[in-house]
C-alpha cells in the first residue's frame, strides 16, 4: 500500500537547481513525484557564511517504510556526491534531501525523527510545503502547515521564489 510522503530537498553547491531537479529525478525511482513546489533561494540559518541555498518541498507516493524511505534517500545523496557528517551537517552541500512528513506517522530513533523535528521552525521548508500541502495535518501540533508557517516569526528566514516550475 502507498503512503503519502512529503520531502525538503536543498542545494547551495554548484548548479543548485539541476542538483534539484536531479534529486527529483532520482526520487521517482523509490516513488512517485505527484507535485513539487517552486524554487525558493533561501538564506542560510545557522552556519551564515555560506552560499545561500535553493529548496523545494515534494510530495511523493511510496511502497516503501519510513526506515527503507530514509535508507533510499541516503543512498540518493551519496550517489550524488553528498557525504555526511557531524563536521558539515549544517555546511555547504550540493543535495540535502529530508523526510518531513510520513502520512501521520509519529516516530524517533537514532536515525529518524518523524514528523522531522524542526519542520515547524523552518520558512524555508514550510513555504514551498505549504504551497504543495497547505492543508496537511502536523502529527503531534495538530496544525495545518499552512498555520505552522503563518505562525513564523519574520526572523524565520529571508526567502523568495526563483523558479515558477519544475520541469
Amino acid at each position: 500500500m502507498n503512503k503519502t510522503v512529503y520531502l525538503s530537498l536543498g542545494s547551495n553547491v554548484g548548479d543548485r537547481e539541476a542538483n534539484l531537479c536531479e534529486a527529483i529525478t532520482r526520487l521517482n525511482e523509490v516513488g512517485t513525484v505527484k507535485r513539487a513546489s517552486r524554487f525558493y533561494e533561501t538564506e542560510p540559518m545557522e552556519i551564515t557564511r555560506q552560499p545561500w541555498f535553493i529548496n523545494c518541498a515534494i510530495e511523493l507516493e511510496t511502497a516503501l517504510m519510513p526506515r527503507q524511505l530514509l535508507s533510499a534517500v541516503l543512498k540518493i545523496e551519496r550517489a550524488m556526491g553528498r557525504r555526511r557528517s557531524a563536521a558539515n551537517a549544517k555546511g555547504p552541500r550540493n543535495i540535502d534531501i529530508d523526510i518531513l512528513l510520513f502520512g501521520n506517522a509519529v516516530m524517533k530513533t537514532a536515525a529518524l525523527t518523524l514528523p522531522h523535528p524542526a519542520l515547524h521552525q523552518r520558512r524555508f521548508v514550510l513555504a514551498p510545503l505549504a504551497e504543495i500541502a497547505a492543508d496537511a495535518n502536523h502529527p503531534v501540533f495538530k496544525r495545518s502547515i499552512s498555520d505552522l508557517r503563518d505562525a513564523l516569526p519574520p526572523s524565520a528566514g529571508a526567502i523568495r521564489v526563483i523558479r515558477a516550475k519544475v520541469d
